[in-house]
């Protein structure tokens, strides 16, 4: 016979959640992005979801978990959603200088100079830490393919194009990319952020900044 707290916790774990899966992911990448990992605790995430500490947790695991979830979601609405709009313009130089328009635009429109969560999260990860190290560095890898998928391609259509190594191209620009989002945090002046950009296309012939028109399609607001 079934005693009554089994019962209880069958009712429990059977419960379905009340909290949208996305919006809470959100808060929290929100929390993580302003404050960074460390400085964030369980207290900001509470205040920052509506959610209490063991429904939060049961539902997303402990803080590293849930700051790995937060972490995909944040690429999902930001990163990941970039290079599957861009990767469709038939103009492969434009998909290049798309992107950083579009860093460039969310990179001087931050109020809170809070740079690039994915970027943070390779500045705070530890030595130990292999798994989140491992998951940045995919990443990482993944923006570097397109860009060299978009040099190799912008090099068939376009007689602007310059003869130079993809795979160096594509480093340069990764290597751009990375450097400004670290800039930006601290010292986020628009021309000096704006010249790395600039000159970094210009010199892979890529259509220069200011032809780039695009509209950011986020599956958030904020994020």
């Amino acid at each position: 016979m079934v005693n009554n707290s089994s019962q209880m916790r069958a009712k429990t774990m059977a419960r379905p959640r009340t909290f949208d899966e996305s919006t809470v992911l959100t808060a929290v990448a929100e929390a993580f992005w302003t404050q960074g990992y460390e400085a964030t605790s369980t207290r900001d995430l509470v205040n920052r979801t509506g959610l209490n500490q063991p429904s939060l947790y049961n539902a997303f695991g402990d803080k590293r978990s849930l700051y790995r979830r937060a972490l995909v979601h944040y690429l999902e609405c930001s990163v990941r959603d970039r290079i599957r709009r861009l990767e469709a313009l038939p103009n492969a130089g434009m998909a290049i200088t798309g992107f950083f328009a579009e860093v460039l635009s969310r990179t001087l429109n931050d109020p809170f100079h809070r740079g690039c969560l994915l970027v943070n999260s390779a500045l705070e990860a530890n030595a130990e830490d292999m798994d989140l190290r491992q998951a940045v560095a995919e990443e990482f890898d993944a923006i570097r393919s397109f860009f060299e998928g978009r040099l190799q391609a912008f090099r068939l259509q376009s007689v602007d194009s310059v003869e130079i190594d993809v795979k160096q191209g594509a480093h340069h620009l990764l290597s751009v990319l990375l450097g400004i989002r670290v800039l930006a945090r601290i010292n986020p002046d628009p021309a000096c952020v704006t010249d790395a950009i600039g000159i970094a296309i210009k010199s892979l012939g890529l259509p220069p900044l200011a032809l780039a028109m695009f509209t950011e399609n986020h599956c958030t607001e904020s994020i």
